[in-house]
């Protein structure tokens, strides 16, 4: 099973970050790939998500699902079908971590494993002479691109200005 993670301080409060992280039909603001996020429930357990998300000449969309919740700490959630794969997001408070003139501060870190040896090659209409495991190979690093993508973006939207946002990467999919 691969995995990505990326954590990064945000000087908010668990509450307001978390609030700002079930709201996940925003994200398709924040991926360079991900062009639509329709939402099926109210995002307690059990909401699905279609994720659209389009690259070269490929488009997909993916179903998840959120598995549980606890506010304001942590959301889990799977994808559903063509795909072994699940992630959360989890926020920690980190007051010690706020700079001068804020009050506090909360590490946010996103989690997604994978297995792409179980990827349905059904799912995805590819081109003649395109194999999945060229696809596979293309995309494992992108994901930890647009991991780090999301995650800045988001602190930029949650504090209302852009910052220099120090990421960490704990977790990197293994290469092709």
């Amino acid at each position: 099973m691969d995995a990505v993670e990326v954590s990064t301080v945000v000087y908010l409060p668990p509450e307001e970050v978390y609030a700002f992280l079930i709201d996940f039909p925003r994200y398709a603001d924040y991926s360079k790939y991900l062009t639509e996020v329709t939402r099926h429930g109210d995002g307690t357990p059990g909401t699905e998500y279609d994720l659209h998300f389009a690259w070269w000449k490929l488009s997909y969309t993916a179903r998840s699902r959120v598995i549980s919740t606890d506010r304001p700490a942590r959301v889990d959630w799977e994808i559903t079908e063509d795909i072994d794969a699940r992630g959360h997001w989890s926020i920690e408070a980190v007051p010690e971590e706020a700079p001068d003139g804020r009050e506090t501060a909360s590490r946010v870190r996103l989690r997604i494993e994978f297995d792409a040896s179980s990827a349905d090659p059904t799912g995805l209409d590819l081109p003649r002479l395109v194999s999945l495991s060229w696809v596979i190979g293309k995309v494992k690093p992108l994901i930890e691109r647009e991991a780090e993508r999301i995650v800045s973006r988001i602190v930029a939207d949650l504090e209302g200005e852009r910052r220099p946002v120090e990421l960490s990467v704990h977790a990197r999919p293994d290469t092709v």
